[in-house]
């Protein structure tokens, strides 16, 4: 897949609003949606290398679990080693214990269920969890464990066939997640179901490419505007779907 400078841009703006947000800027009390915008990067970039594979007939899901652990597990693994001595020498032993907990539930890509029964992403305790951040990283984990092996069968039916039941699975996600985020916004802010309506998003987008020269600084600037008033304008008490 060819380098998009603007994709890295994207991610700057989604790492600095969450850094924000925990350091408690106010007037980006909104900053957590860095974390629903980098779920719709990653399901944009995967599946456009996905479907670039898929046409050329060179789809390999070995490869692309091969790909994976060499981009994800060198750095897990430093994170995760580096974390353990300091948890072993300022924690107390029941927190120490829960981060060891913790520890296991990040190796099997499931710390988003061990964090979503433990404590609230919001709850001032959870806040010291050293692990804490990995709930996103097990989502997308999670979530592609199933979705290469789904795009490949939808395509043996052709591209539109696939478009459309993405499409479709994304609605259904998205109407989920808004009952959820109202009857259960716990759960709801972990489960893989309910946020996948944001990789799907980046996943259709994937699928419908844009004429750059006259649409594309346009469609850009209105993007990045709805960004900045989400991250200037939400706050963790709004009921939104996420």
């Amino acid at each position: 897949m060819q380098y998009r400078r603007e994709i890295d841009g994207l991610r700057a703006v989604a790492v600095i609003s969450v850094i924000l947000f925990h350091a408690g800027v106010t007037s980006l009390s909104g900053g957590f949606v860095g974390v629903d915008i980098f779920f719709v990067i990653s399901g944009y970039l995967i599946t456009s290398i996905l479907i670039a594979e898929l046409v050329q007939g060179t789809f390999s899901i070995g490869r692309f679990y091969e790909r994976r652990i060499r981009r994800i597990l060198p750095a897990l693994v430093v994170v995760l080693l580096a974390t353990l001595p300091f948890a072993w020498a300022w924690m107390l032993p029941n927190q120490f214990a829960d981060f060891c907990k913790s520890l296991i539930y990040v190796v099997f890509s499931a710390s988003n269920i061990h964090f979503w029964l433990s404590d609230g992403y919001f709850a001032a305790p959870s806040e010291l969890k050293p692990l804490l951040h990995t709930w996103s990283l097990a989502v997308e984990e999670q979530y592609y464990l199933l979705f290469p092996l789904l795009l490949a069968l939808l395509w043996r039916f052709g591209q539109r066939v696939a478009f459309w039941t993405l499409l479709a699975l994304a609605v259904v996600s998205l109407i989920g997640c808004e009952i959820g985020s109202r009857m259960a916004p716990e759960a709801n802010f972990y489960s893989t179901p309910a946020r996948a309506w944001e990789l799907f998003a980046g996943s259709l987008c994937s699928f419908r490419k844009v004429d750059k020269a006259r649409w594309g600084n346009p469609l850009a600037l209105v993007g990045l505007g709805l960004i900045l008033a989400s991250i200037a304008a939400l706050d963790q008490r709004d009921t939104i779907p996420a």
